[in-house]
């Protein structure tokens, strides 16, 4: 089968279309013929081996510390089952499904756990769109819901409310009952008025750091600021959430914890398909749809993981459809 692959770690041009044998389906297993897969932050920090802050260790050695262990790289895909392992039997051959497969999905097959992070794909959207929220809007659904445990009426400031996590942490927050302050770029703030943002602030415009509104939740899904610069915004107990952080961070939490006050606190997402069903009942209420920047066909993925390592695209980046165009 046809396959991005990489052999070593850099830039965007490491990445290339290769011939790699295909997939079986092991014990409890299904074999998915990829439609669409995501370029996400952790493809392309997978890719050049850009892991912030002390989180370098356990990158590296999750991925090999001199090379790639795992040539193929995509967490995100959607695509229908046309196998089963042995034992396999929650799905049947033909269903469309989207989730997170931890590695492996730019290509036509990959094969993913019956019991993983997998769910079937509803019928309102399409390959493209379903393969546009595992990383983003889980993400954002894991740290509002369970890191914050964000409560209705509550006051929440985003940074980053456009992009590939912020978007759906918009969403996610206004569906949860919160009141919603989204911070992007002047071009991007009728997207995020569009995503249900009580107010939207252009950051180069006016510093939301400097500002006299207080926040519960100051939530920063793109690195834009740090605790120190987020306490003055917080109310007395509220909380800054970081979607990343390093040793700094690590020890402002355990100092909190002594302290108490206004409060940090980190985490990292799993992915799990009750995760996926969660989004799935909020696009069934109508509180949450997907977003896509981009789509490229599989022969452009170095334009996209460009494109995505710049850090200024509006939602998803999808690649599809996953096979090569003629004139490749």
């Amino acid at each position: 089968m046809k396959a991005i692959v990489y052999d070593r770690y850099g830039p965007p041009d490491v990445l290339h279309l290769a011939d790699v044998p295909q997939p079986e389906a092991g014990p409890g297993e299904v074999l998915v013929r990829v439609r669409a897969a995501a370029v996400t932050t952790a493809d392309w920090r997978m890719r050049a081996a850009a892991y912030p802050g002390i989180l370098w260790l356990p990158g590296r050695m999750m991925t090999g510390f001199l090379r790639p262990k795992h040539p193929v790289l995509g967490t995100d895909f959607a695509g229908e089952v046309v196998a089963a392992g042995p034992g396999a039997s929650r799905f049947r051959l033909g269903d469309r499904v989207f989730g997170f497969s931890g590695r492996g999905a730019y290509a036509e097959y990959l094969t993913i756990a019956e019991n993983g992070a997998v769910a079937a794909t509803p019928d309102a959207l399409s390959d493209a769109e379903a393969v546009a929220l595992p990383f983003g809007a889980v993400s954002a659904l894991v740290f509002l819901r369970g890191f914050a445990q964000l409560e209705p009426g509550q006051d929440v400031l985003i940074l980053g409310a456009s992009g590939g996590v912020g978007c759906y942490a918009v969403q996610i927050a206004k569906a949860m009952g919160a009141v919603v302050t989204g911070v992007a770029s002047a071009a991007n703030l009728d997207l995020v008025r569009d995503l249900g943002a009580d107010r939207a602030i252009d950051y180069r415009a006016e510093d939301p750091m400097a500002g006299t509104d207080r926040y519960d939740l100051v939530f920063d899904a793109v690195g834009a600021t740090d605790f120190a610069r987020a306490r003055p915004v917080l109310k007395p107990r509220g909380l800054f959430l970081p979607l990343n952080f390093g040793g700094r961070e690590i020890v402002q939490v355990l100092l909190g914890k002594i302290t108490g006050g206004k409060r940090i606190a980190i985490g990292v997402s799993g992915d799990s398909g009750a995760d996926l069903d969660a989004l799935k009942a909020m696009i069934s209420a109508g509180t949450l749809r997907p977003v896509i920047d981009r789509i490229y066909p599989l022969d452009g993925i170095v334009e996209a993981h460009t494109y995505v390592e710049a850090r200024h695209r509006r939602g998803a980046v999808v690649l599809s459809p996953m096979i090569v165009s003629p004139t490749a």
